[in-house]
C-alpha cells in the first residue's frame, strides 16, 4: 500500500470518528494522537498514554463537579461511589464500544491480529479523547463530550440499575485461578457513626490489590472488587 494511500485511509478514519464523537477537531494530529496505542507509536506520532494521564484527571474533575452541583444533599461518600462507578474502566470500555472506538484505533499487528481488544485498552482511548478535546476547544468542549456521554451512566448508578455481585464474581475467578478466595482488609474508617465512611483492600494471596470505599464494609468490599476485577481486565458484564 502506497504512503499517499495510507494517508488517505487515515484522513477519512478521523473525519468519520470526529462525526462520531460530535467534535471537530481544529488541529486533527491530537486525535489522531489520541487514538495511537503504543504498540503502534512512532517518532512522528507518539502513543496516547500521556493523553491518557491528562484525561483521567479532567474526567475525575468533570464527573466530581457535575455529581457535587447535582447532589447538593448527598454526602461525601455517597458522592464517591457514584464517580467510582462511573469513571471505572468497566463503564469507559461499555460507552467506548458503544462508539465502536475499536475500528478508530491505531494498534500493532500482534493486537490487530487478535479476537477483541483488552476492555481496558478501549477506555484508556477514551479517556485520551477527552484530554484531545480539551487540548483543542477548552474545558467546555471536553466537559460536554464527557457529560453527553456518561450523564446516562450517571443515572443508571443513581438508581441503582448497575449493581452487580462484583465479589461472588471475583471469588469464582479466584477459585479457578489460585483455589483460594479473596479476602478484604478494613485500612481506615473515618466520619460519624451515622455517616460513616469504610475504605478497604482486596486480598490475594495476601498481596494487595485494590481499594474500595463506602457507607458499610459491604459496599466497600463491593467497589474493591469491582476495581480489582478490571485491574485484572476481567469481564463483568
Amino acid at each position: 500500500m502506497s504512503l499517499a494511500t495510507d494517508k488517505k485511509e487515515l484522513a477519512e478514519k478521523l473525519k468519520e470518528c470526529q462525526k462520531k464523537l460530535g467534535y471537530s477537531f481544529k488541529n486533527i494530529k491530537l486525535l489522531e494522537n489520541a487514538l495511537t496505542h503504543t504498540s503502534f507509536k512512532t517518532p512522528y506520532n507518539p502513543s496516547n498514554e500521556r493523553l491518557e494521564f491528562l484525561g483521567d484527571a479532567i474526567l475525575g474533575m468533570v464527573i466530581s463537579e457535575y455529581l457535587f452541583k447535582k447532589f447538593s444533599d448527598y454526602s461525601e461518600g455517597k458522592l464517591t461511589k457514584i464517580k467510582s462507578v462511573v469513571v471505572s474502566r468497566a463503564t469507559l470500555a461499555k460507552i467506548g464500544t458503544e462508539m465502536n472506538l475499536k475500528r478508530y484505533i491505531s494498534v500493532g499487528k500482534g493486537l490487530l491480529s487478535s479476537n477483541s481488544f483488552p476492555k481496558s485498552l478501549i477506555a484508556n482511548v477514551l479517556e485520551a479523547i477527552i484530554a484531545a478535546i480539551y487540548i483543542d476547544g477548552g474545558l467546555k468542549a471536553a466537559y460536554d463530550f464527557t457529560l453527553r456521554r456518561l450523564r446516562n451512566e450517571i443515572d443508571i448508578v443513581c438508581n441503582n440499575k448497575h449493581e452487580k455481585n462484583y465479589k461472588s464474581i471475583l471469588q469464582h475467578f479466584c477459585q479457578r485461578q489460585h483455589g483460594n478466595i479473596p479476602k478484604y482488609k478494613i485500612i481506615k474508617q473515618s466520619g460519624p457513626d451515622h455517616d460513616k465512611t469504610f475504605e478497604v483492600v482486596t486480598l490475594i494471596n495476601n498481596l494487595e490489590y485494590c481499594t474500595g470505599m463506602g457507607n458499610n464494609k459491604k459496599e466497600a468490599e463491593q467497589i474493591a472488587a469491582r476495581k480489582t476485577l478490571e485491574s485484572l481486565d476481567i469481564n463483568i458484564e
